[in-house]
């Protein structure tokens, strides 16, 4: 199989898709969000772009199933048993509330796994057109040009980002003083609203470190590969490597990933 052909192909798609996107954005109004949970929103745009990325994929690898975040396809006839089982994560807008709002932080999220270890990862930010990618064996590029994890080793000189879960969760409280602890050691903190731009900014050294809880693998499978062929490091909480489908995502350059994790398990019960 030729990673980097089907990659490139992909990324052609991706790009094709974002074109929709962009177009659907600029006549969009709020009256056409629906809601999947009391803060979870989703858009035709979201469904639509899913269908023509699971329809292009479907050309690229024919044997390849689906794993997706608005369930546009259906994985119940595949072989996940075999040695060699392919399956695409897709998130067609990982950022759908800064879609809806106009906000330029909203991305096309797709990793290519084979038996659940991931061989390729493409984020692509649809507003400002930055294209992320990497496959196996390759290193990680954005726009064709070759990206690499920062070298800051130091907590006070590191951009950290971080997310909120749509959902309430077990020591909430615990969790806003991991957060609180990184806006007072940290040089600064931020929050885009998209976990797969947050990873692809590690990845180019825009950021330092990530971290968030209950996510879903279509929201950090393309990113965490991204930050790993990068040079960075990605675990869970655990500082285990659960993290696409584990429920919580630690990422960062690898040079703060340890003082992270210490942050994260004197906070948080994990």
């Amino acid at each position: 199989m030729n990673l980097e052909n089907i990659c490139r192909k992909t990324i052609a798609l991706v790009k094709e898709v974002g074109e929709y996107i962009d177009v659907e954005q600029k006549s969009f109004t709020k009256d056409q969000i629906r809601f999947k949970g009391k803060k979870d929103l989703v858009t035709h745009v979201d469904i639509e772009a899913e269908k023509q990325l699971v329809e292009g994929l479907r050309n690229i690898l024919p044997e390849a199933s689906f794993l997706t975040e608005e369930k546009t396809a259906d994985d119940s006839d595949s072989n996940q048993e075999s040695n060699n089982f392919h399956r695409w994560i897709i998130d067609p807008i990982d950022g759908t509330t800064n879609f809806v709002h106009n906000i330029p932080f909203y991305a096309i999220s797709i990793a290519l796994t084979t038996s659940d270890e991931t061989k390729i990862g493409i984020v692509y930010n649809v507003s400002l057109q930055e294209c992320f990618y990497t496959w196996e064996g390759g290193a990680a590029y954005l726009n064709d040009e070759e990206i690499h994890v920062s070298t800051v080793a130091k907590m006070t000189n590191s951009l950290i980002a971080t997310g909120f879960p749509y959902e309430s969760i077990k020591n909430m409280e615990s969790y806003f003083n991991i957060f609180r602890h990184f806006v007072t050691h940290a040089q600064g903190i931020r929050r885009l609203g998209t976990a797969a731009v947050d990873l692809a900014y590690v990845a180019c050294g825009r950021f330092e470190g990530f971290y968030e809880l209950n996510l879903n693998p279509w929201d950090v499978a393309a990113g965490a590969y991204l930050v790993k062929n990068a040079g960075g490091r990605v675990t869970d909480f655990h500082g285990k490597g659960d993290f696409n489908f584990g429920k919580s995502i630690l990422g960062s350059n690898g040079l703060i990933h340890d003082k992270m994790l210490r942050v994260v398990e004197k906070h948080y019960d994990v």
